[in-house]
């Protein structure tokens, strides 16, 4: 088993940064990628960007250039570091892992997930 938990979410300004961290505890070397997720109000969760056991990532093209992934050497927590932040950013953002090779529909372990709110 593995857990995951996030932190980090709290309420920014438009234009604003920050920075969500997942700490992975358990079986985190059956972990073969993690991945950051978010879910605004009304809409379904959708995949923000992925790092594989490997190092490579993976972003959702909306998000490709605000949105940076990356973990420390340990691989026992994984960052997103998200800039020039707009009020559509807005969303619960979840971190999640899996066991086996990356793919956004099917992934393992979730966490609570952490609250961002951007402020016009």
């Amino acid at each position: 088993q593995v857990q995951l938990v996030e932190s980090g979410g709290g309420l920014v300004q438009a234009g604003g940064s920050l920075r969500l961290s997942c700490a992975a505890s358990g079986s985190i070397d059956s972990i073969l990628a993690m991945a950051w997720y978010r879910q605004a109000p009304g809409k379904q969760r959708e995949l923000v960007a992925a790092i594989t056991r490997g190092g490579t990532t993976i972003y959702a093209d909306s998000m490709k250039g605000r949105f940076t992934i990356s973990r420390d050497n340990g691989r026992i927590t994984v960052y997103l570091q998200m800039s020039t932040l707009k009020p559509e950013d807005t969303a619960v953002y979840y971190c999640a892992a899996t066991r086996t090779s990356f793919r956004p529909e099917k992934m393992d372990y979730w966490g609570k997930g952490t609250l961002v709110t951007v402020s016009s």
